[in-house]
């Protein structure tokens, strides 16, 4: 026990000698007279370790790149998500819409302005269209337009009653409907031949 002190003790007072002089104890070039490691030992380990911190490098570049767009693409999917989130209540609404449109043009042509019933219906019709517009709904009347198969569904041809109506959309039967400018419903229309 008395040697264990005694070694630690002269272990400490070395290291005070060593601070004296301004050594660091623990360095042991300062001992050899030199500050820095050899220069051929740190090109050699600079060169041998060259390929394979090359390869390092290249391999966390293409990582750090995957995960770009990674989270691009789900920032992307999930903006898409939001827009189209309300397609399936949007989708479910349109029947009442076209109840609506029904109703209106029903009243317009028994011309009664002065039901509280049917004014109350108009009123009601006006806000939920509102509302539903809002959120990104916009109808597609295309009386009158070119028929195009990727925005019109064809029901039926019939003999367009001019020539400059031969391939028009003569009657719309139903509107079709865009939910922040994706086709929801394609407009079912009678196509002039």
């Amino acid at each position: 026990m008395a040697k264990q002190v005694t070694m630690t003790k002269k272990t400490d007072h070395t290291a005070d000698e060593n601070m004296e002089e301004g050594q660091d104890p623990f360095n042991d070039e300062t001992q050899t007279g030199t500050d820095e490691p050899s220069t051929e030992a740190t090109e050699a380990s600079v060169e041998a370790n060259t390929p394979e911190s090359d390869d390092l490098k290249d391999k966390y570049l293409r990582l750090f790149a995957e995960f770009d767009n990674y989270k691009k693409r789900t920032i992307r999917e999930r903006l898409d998500l939001m827009k189209s989130a309300s397609q399936d209540m949007m989708t479910a609404i349109l029947p009442v819409l076209d109840d609506f449109d029904r109703a209106q043009k029903n009243a317009e042509a028994q011309e009664k302005t002065g039901d509280p019933v049917l004014e109350g219906l108009l009123l009601v019709h006006t806000k939920l269209y509102g509302i539903l517009k809002q959120k990104g709904l916009e109808d597609m009347d295309p009386s009158g337009e070119d028929f195009d198969p990727e925005l019109h569904e064809a029901i039926t041809e019939i003999p367009a009653p001019t020539p400059a109506m031969k391939g028009k959309v003569i009657d719309t039967i139903e509107k079709g409907y865009r939910l922040n400018d994706k086709i929801i419903r394609y407009a079912k229309v009678v196509v002039g031949s």
